[in-house]
């Protein structure tokens, strides 16, 4: 807990005043292109602790490890195998994690006491700006109350960690708008941990095979890359996943408005105009899975001011950045409500 959080406009100046409050042992809220970040000095574990503090963050959940360019990765990782290089060359800067066998530079409780360790270069200028001037390595996940939506703005940011934090750089809305992917490169074959913002057919494309995908680990285990293990990106009211056409999606929204609740309704631009439901937000169109991708955490924040009792979300194509859109959708919702009325719980 902190007195006060300062809250910055990015320019050179408050870039400075931010790299400080890090080499200082502090928490400071960033830009990157996906979402906004949390971060410490990744080689501090008292700082890095913090981030757990203001988050409500489980400590076997590890952190991603921000750089600011190709050459600083090698600071903290034994090896870069062929298939990693081919995937910085291609997609870095931008929304990829790539999981690398550590070299003990980085903090224990960043990579959860595994043996290895996931870095990005993240492709905002705001953020790379923040890197450099600290000349650190920045650990930091979504910067959100844990297991709750993540934040596209620094505003979001604000409403959950005002006081909790030393500073809040803001950079403007977010672009890509879901976290990166994440994909290990320690095994013989990679495997994606998390889907994001680069695609699967975009790295097979890139590597010439096959990758794996590994969502999820048993509650036993202790997770290798974030958003493997426990629930996330929950919104403050139940969200329920709606799989069918638009007449069945009308039809679960009658169903509860009957039983007195008020219905929230989270569609795309194409399925917005054929229901009626007490409020609506649209994100995106499905001709267009990267609009989704972009909208998804702004629109599901936006039920915060209207009182709704559950929302209702449509159930996007799975390719593509449709992955990590139903990856997302499918870890916040309470259950899947399927056109042929069998509900399956998560």
């Amino acid at each position: 807990m902190t007195d006060q959080t300062t809250f910055f406009i990015w320019n050179d100046e408050s870039i400075t005043d931010a790299a400080k409050l890090l080499k200082a042992g502090e928490v400071v809220a960033f830009p990157t292109e996906t979402v906004y970040g949390l971060g410490a000095d990744a080689t501090n574990p008292v700082a890095v602790a913090k981030i757990f503090e203001a988050k409500g963050r489980p400590s076997d959940n590890p952190l991603i490890v921000h750089v600011a360019n190709e050459q600083q990765i090698s600071r903290y990782v034994t090896t870069i195998s062929s298939t990693a290089k081919q995937l910085i060359a291609a997609f870095m800067p931008g929304p990829l994690t790539i999981i690398l066998p550590s070299n003990g530079t980085i903090a224990d409780n960043v990579t959860a006491g595994l043996g290895t360790v996931g870095i990005r270069i993240p492709d905002h200028p705001a953020a790379r700006a923040l890197i450099a001037e600290a000349d650190l390595p920045i650990a930091a996940p979504s910067a959100n109350l844990s297991g709750k939506t993540s934040p596209t703005s620094a505003i979001h940011v604000f409403q959950d960690l005002n006081g909790k934090i030393a500073g809040i750089l803001d950079g403007g809305q977010t672009g890509v708008g879901v976290e990166s992917t994440v994909i290990d490169c320690t095994s013989t074959i990679p495997r994606i941990l998390r889907p994001g913002g680069v695609t699967r057919a975009q790295m097979e494309a890139v590597l010439g095979q096959a990758i794996e995908d590994a969502y999820t680990e048993s509650a036993s285990m202790t997770p290798i890359a974030p958003g493997m293990k426990y629930k996330h990106y929950e919104p403050d009211v139940p969200l329920i996943l709606v799989d069918g056409e638009p007449t069945f999606f009308q039809e679960q929204i009658d169903m509860y408005q009957k039983d007195g609740k008020k219905v929230g309704a989270l569609v795309s631009e194409e399925l917005a105009p054929l229901i009626r439901t007490d409020q609506l937000q649209m994100c995106g169109s499905t001709e267009d899975l990267t609009t989704v991708a972009a909208q998804l955490y702004q629109s599901l924040r936006a039920f915060k001011a209207t009182e709704v009792d559950l929302i209702l979300a449509e159930f996007f194509p799975e390719e593509g950045v449709g992955q990590a859109i139903m990856n997302r959708l499918k870890k916040a919702a309470s259950y899947i409500e399927i056109q042929s009325d069998q509900a399956n719980p998560l």
